[in-house]
C-alpha cells in the first residue's frame, strides 16, 4: 500500500468534498501524520472516512472524521498568535493540528491514558507548542485562562456559561450541541460580551465526560 496515495486521496475525495479548500489546511494534512496518532491496532482506519477507534487505550474513545478535524480547523480561521484551549485531547492529532495554526495549545484529556497517550505523540511529532493536562475540562479549564479560542472534542446538551468567562474580549468557542439524533457544530463568537452563534454542520459525536445537561423540563 502506497499510504501517501492513500492521503493524497483522503484528502482530494473526502476532505475537498466537505468544503475544505484552505490550501494551508490541506497541505498540513500531509505534513502531520494522522496514522502516527493512531494505535497501531487502528492504523489501517487512520486515513479512512470513519471515527477512528483508540483501542486499545481507551475502550470507548474515537477520533473525529479526517474530514471534521480538517472542516473544523478550516473554520476557526486561526492567524497563529492564538492561545488555543482543546478540551478532549484524544490521541493528540486534532492538537497537533491547532498547534500549527497557533501560538500555543493548552488541552485537557479526562483519561489519563489517553493524556499520556497524546504526550507521547505529540511529542514524536516534534509539536513543542502543546501542553496536555489530565484534568476535567466540561466546563473550560481557568487555571490557563484567558483563551482565544476553545474547541471542545466531545458534545454537549448546552454550553456552560462560564466557558465564556474564560475566553478574552473577543474570542471562539467550537463545540457539538445538542442531544442525539439531532446535534449541531456550532462556532460562538464573542466581541465585546456580545455573543453571536453560526452553525456550521449538523453531526453527532459522543458526548463530552461531564458535559453540561440542558435543564429537566418541568410541567
Amino acid at each position: 500500500m502506497n499510504i501517501e496515495q492513500v492521503r493524497f486521496n483522503m484528502v482530494e475525495q473526502q476532505i475537498r468534498t466537505w468544503d475544505v479548500l484552505d490550501t494551508d489546511v490541506l497541505d498540513l494534512l500531509h505534513v502531520i501524520k494522522r496514522e502516527q496518532f493512531v494505535p497501531a491496532p487502528q492504523r489501517e482506519y487512520a486515513l479512512m472516512d470513519v471515527e477512528t477507534p483508540l483501542t486499545p487505550i481507551s475502550a470507548t474513545a474515537r477520533m473525529w472524521t479526517p474530514k471534521m478535524e480538517a472542516r473544523v480547523v478550516q473554520d476557526l480561521g486561526l492567524k497563529g498568535d492564538e492561545h488555543v484551549l482543546e478540551v478532549g485531547t484524544g490521541s493528540g492529532y486534532l492538537t497537533a493540528l491547532l498547534a500549527a495554526r497557533a501560538n500555543r495549545v493548552t488541552s485537557v484529556e479526562i483519561d489519563p491514558a489517553l493524556a499520556k497517550f497524546a504526550t507521547d505523540n505529540l511529542a514524536a511529532a516534534g509539536v513543542t507548542n502543546a501542553t496536555v493536562i489530565t484534568g476535567d475540562g466540561a466546563h473550560g479549564w481557568g487555571g490557563a485562562a484567558p483563551y482565544d479560542v476553545i474547541v471542545f472534542t466531545g458534545s454537549m446538551e448546552v454550553l456552560p456559561n462560564d466557558v465564556l468567562a474564560q475566553l478574552k474580549s473577543s474570542g471562539k468557542v467550537f463545540a457539538v450541541i445538542g442531544k442525539a439524533p439531532v446535534m449541531q457544530a456550532q462556532l460562538i463568537t464573542v466581541t465585546d460580551g456580545k455573543r453571536q452563534g453560526r452553525t456550521l454542520f449538523e453531526t453527532v459525536v459522543a458526548p463530552l465526560s461531564n458535559a453540561a445537561k440542558a435543564p429537566a423540563f418541568v410541567f
